[in-house]
């Protein structure tokens, strides 16, 4: 990470004296950094056909039926019915919301009345997870999809993963001919290891890792990524190599608070790179919700984080570019895109067996993308 800026005179030793940039020659870093290109959906393997679909049902969306969100409330459903047989509230006092998805999966581990109602709580869930598909199946960026990776926080507990397992059965019995996967990768990691398959294959080879962030409403997860692009040209092995999380809806920050909270984990890990040796590209990739646009705004789908992040003048990456130093001498470049969509291409590697493939992420909503693998040239 170079020191704000600062090379030493190859020739002297001594620093060069600092020139402040001119207005405009500020402006032009500014625009660069928010040309991206964000939201691209042509890659050079992979089309990207379609995300954040907002099925409707009534006055709801479909998706919220199969979100983490979901799955709580029917939770809640079946423990107080539990409750109300046995005299006594099987999970004791602790609202449904704060218990963890590790103590979720102790309680299915010892059995009782808890684990039955996690059970039950389980099959909900799994009935509804195999209506939704099939209605994604019938939107047009969903034809011909054959396989629908799930990813999100749901999936990384064995609560989880059971639920999964069983709606893929009942799509299975329902002959519906999809398949169902849970992401290879830790949820924390998928939507950071996808943007090896959005950054600039030209930019990458001259460097071992790239930073990625992934935005949530609840969540921000920053990392050191090494493509390995050398040893796996399709980057099958790339990795996170260092990562933080950062759990801001509990400290409520402002927009600004959580965008100055962001590039403090960016510089720290540069500073850690820097210090293992690992050459990191000038390049930020930045995955959030919503509805990403060329320009590096946001339409819509991002009212779950703090502030307005849909205002016509808010550029997230100009935002975060101005707070950042160069990288290895160069200029930043910082690209904006769905977290779906970049979670999903983490899978890139593992799906070249078909065609047409998607994904569901599942947390407080339940995020969505399609896709269509592209024949060598």
């Amino acid at each position: 990470m170079a020191d704000k800026h600062k090379d030493k005179d190859k020739d002297s030793g001594e620093a060069p004296a600092v020139r402040e940039p001119s207005e405009r020659e500020l402006k032009a870093q500014r625009e660069l950094a928010t040309l991206g290109p964000h939201g691209e959906m042509e890659l050079p393997s992979v089309t990207i056909e379609g995300y954040s679909l907002e099925l409707r049902e009534g006055d709801g969306f479909i998706g919220d039926t199969a979100s983490r969100t979901a799955f709580r409330k029917m939770l809640d459903a079946w423990r107080v019915l539990f409750a109300d047989m046995a005299g006594k509230d099987p999970f004791g006092s602790k609202p449904t919301l704060d218990i963890g998805k590790a103590r979720l999966d102790e309680l299915l581990e010892e059995g009782g009345p808890a684990a039955e109602a996690i059970r039950a709580a389980q099959e909900d869930y799994a009935l509804q997870l195999a209506e939704v598909v099939p209605r994604f199946l019938k939107e047009k960026s969903w034809k011909g999809v054959k396989r629908v990776i799930v990813g999100g926080g749901f999936q990384q507990s064995e609560v989880g993963q059971i639920a999964i397992r069983r709606a893929a059965a009942l799509l299975k019995a329902a002959k519906v001919p999809i398949e169902l996967r849970t992401l290879r990768h830790h949820a924390d990691e998928g939507g950071l290891i996808g943007w090896v398959h959005l950054a600039p294959t030209a930019l990458l080879q001259s460097y071992d890792a790239i930073l990625a962030v992934d935005i949530g409403g609840t969540n921000v997860r920053c990392g050191v990524v090494l493509t390995h692009l050398h040893k796996t040209p399709d980057m099958s092995r790339a990795e996170v190599v260092k990562r933080d999380k950062w759990g801001h809806a509990g400290d409520e920050p402002t927009r600004t608070e959580l965008i100055e909270g962001i590039a403090g984990m960016l510089e720290k890990l540069l500073a850690h790179a820097e210090k293992k040796g690992i050459r990191v590209a000038p390049f930020i990739g930045v995955a959030c919700p919503g509805l990403i646009c060329e320009d590096g705004s946001i339409a819509g789908g991002a009212q779950n984080l703090p502030g307005n992040w849909e205002s016509t003048r808010f550029r997230l990456p100009r935002d975060l570019y101005e707070r950042l130093p160069m990288i290895n001498g160069g200029r930043t470049q910082i690209c904006l895109h769905n977290d779906a969509v970049v979670q999903g291409l983490s899978e890139l590697p593992f799906t070249q067996d078909v065609e047409r493939w998607a994904v569901l992420t599942v947390g407080t909503g339940l995020g969505n993308a399609s896709y269509t693998n592209r024949q060598p040239a």
